[in-house]
């Protein structure tokens, strides 16, 4: 796999997804380390002429990287001192050691756009403050205000110096509630490394991914340590790199978590799994770990192949503009079993539009999908612009299987008051299929809400596969939001599934009851 590839898709993700306004900067290895042409010379003075041209080529290359010429503007030539970081306005160079910055004083524009952003639209957290919004979660810092508050609702203005982020209208203020902006205060600086981190220009050795292995080779799927050991990927020493992969690998990895036949999951105690739950996640492990058949390249190895297990991914986002790469790591850990992902959902191609151009909507494209079947030899994604309550009602994707379907959830917010609206006519028909539908949340807060709503709206229809709890493969690196700073969040930190209540017909004195 091309590391530059790979490298700079993923970089362009994590930037989007962390809500940077910019354009992705590109990571590019130096251009006085790329590999030439080798040519090959069969006679005794062509041997000499390449020996020579090496030798050139070797005495030029040295003399780059003691003396680097830069351009500054139009006929203007300058020299830069021996193994200096040019700083350029289209790439700035930052040190590990050099991470820190205020978000307004970045030495990245899109950072500093962001700052632009916060200060715009966040408002101060201090109790001092009027309520601007509705209080939904005991944990929202607007919980703190009353409505008999002295002062109106203010920007955030004041920068900490502690964490560099816009936190509070003034520098009194910052003062007067330090000691609860302290409990965050630590993570909030992580989190603005990391956003640096991102723009700094680095190579990033964390974005290449290890490829197929023998299906005798099997992955430990205990936590992220255990599975990335035992899929060779490459070392990661640090933990700012094992935060950044993990913010990409956590889609993925979440669904293969819960789905595959080595799940850390299971109903022992302590294990989250429901007796419901092992009843679906063992049909549906039968399709995906198929056995040998003995199939081979001759006629007399020819076989019936089943279809492809369908993943439909419901309200994508971000994750539908996850480089390739990263997905394809799923289809690695289920061998001689064809996937199918299905992405739907009116904000999957947002910022997309150069990539793929949406097609037009015919008779035999109905709902405009984007297919892109070349991504590998067992994995083919599908994009619908659409809410699936309109594609289930024009009967697009029946009949279900148990066997052969499954449904994802990424952060539905299904119990957000903005959002829960959204999903009251999907969900029935979602229970409707009975296959597995597995649910993530930003926090345990926001993972209960929803359970809670779906339980509510659907009483006594609902089968619980998977108890709420944390993800062993959620996302480690914590996420700003640009309109609240003070609200931290990660990627899939919790995980649960359930799925439509199915009932068994018994025969008793020659009457069935259910």
């Amino acid at each position: 796999m091309q590391s530059g590839y790979t490298c700079q898709s993923c970089l362009r993700s994590l930037v989007a997804s962390s809500g940077a306004k910019s354009v992705a900067r590109h990571v590019r290895t130096n251009p006085i380390y790329s590999s030439t042409s080798r040519r090959h010379y069969t006679q005794i003075n062509g041997k000499a002429k390449a020996i020579a041209t090496q030798q050139r080529r070797t005495a030029a290359t040295a003399e780059s990287l003691n003396q680097r010429v830069t351009r500054s503007g139009p006929g203007d030539l300058k020299t830069a001192a021996p193994f200096d970081v040019v700083e350029s306005p289209e790439r700035v160079l930052l040190q590990p050691n050099n991470l820190f910055h205020s978000f307004s004083n970045s030495p990245a524009p899109a950072i500093r756009k962001r700052a632009a952003f916060m200060k715009s639209h966040a408002y101060c957290p201090h109790p001092d403050h009027r309520q601007t919004r509705i209080v939904t979660s005991p944990h929202d810092p607007e919980a703190r205000k009353t409505t008999k508050s002295v002062h109106p609702p203010a920007h955030v203005n004041f920068e900490c110096p502690d964490c560099g982020l816009p936190v509070y209208c003034s520098e009194r203020h910052w003062m007067d509630d330090y000691e609860h902006h302290a409990e965050i205060c630590d993570t909030l600086r992580q989190a603005n490394e990391d956003e640096h981190d991102l723009h700094s220009g680095r190579f990033f050795p964390e974005f290449e991914y290890p490829g197929p292995q023998i299906e005798e080779i099997l992955p430990n799927m205990t936590n992220w340590d255990t599975y990335l050991y035992t899929r060779e990927y490459n070392a990661i020493n640090e933990d700012r790199s094992m935060r950044q992969a993990t913010r990409l690998l956590t889609y993925p990895m979440t669904i293969a978590s819960v789905i595959h036949e080595l799940s850390p999951y299971n109903i022992r105690a302590g294990g989250r799994l429901t007796t419901e739950g092992l009843k679906s996640l063992s049909a549906l492990r039968y399709s995906l770990h198929p056995p040998r058949s003995g199939s081979g390249m001759d006629v007399k190895g020819l076989r019936p192949t089943p279809p492809a297990v369908r993943i439909f991914i419901l309200g994508a986002r971000a994750e539908s503009s996850i480089p390739r790469p990263v997905w394809v790591q799923l289809e690695y850990l289920f061998h001689r079993c064809p996937l199918h992902l299905i992405f739907i959902g009116p904000e999957s191609m947002t910022n997309r539009d150069d990539e793929y151009p949406l097609p037009e909507r015919t008779a035999r494209n109905p709902f405009g999908g984007i297919v892109e079947d070349r991504i590998s030899n067992y994995m083919k994604i599908t994009t619908f612009v659409e809410y699936y309550h309109t594609m289930h009602k024009a009967n697009y994707f029946q009949p279900f299987d148990p066997y052969f379907d499954c449904f994802v959830l990424f952060h539905p917010g299904l119990g957000h008051p903005a959002s829960a609206h959204e999903w009251e006519e999907t969900l029935p028909q979602l229970l409707e299929t009975k296959v597995p539908i597995i649910c993530t949340g930003y926090t345990d807060w926001d993972m209960q809400r929803d359970k809670k709503w779906v339980e509510e709206k659907m009483a006594g229809e609902v089968d619980l596969l998977m108890e709420a709890g944390e993800n062993r493969f959620r996302s480690l690196r914590w996420d700003l939001n640009d309109l609240d700073p003070g609200d931290l969040s990660s990627g899939n930190w919790g995980v649960w599934a359930f799925r439509g209540k199915r009932y068994e017909t018994t025969m008793r004195d020659g009457v069935i009851s259910v």
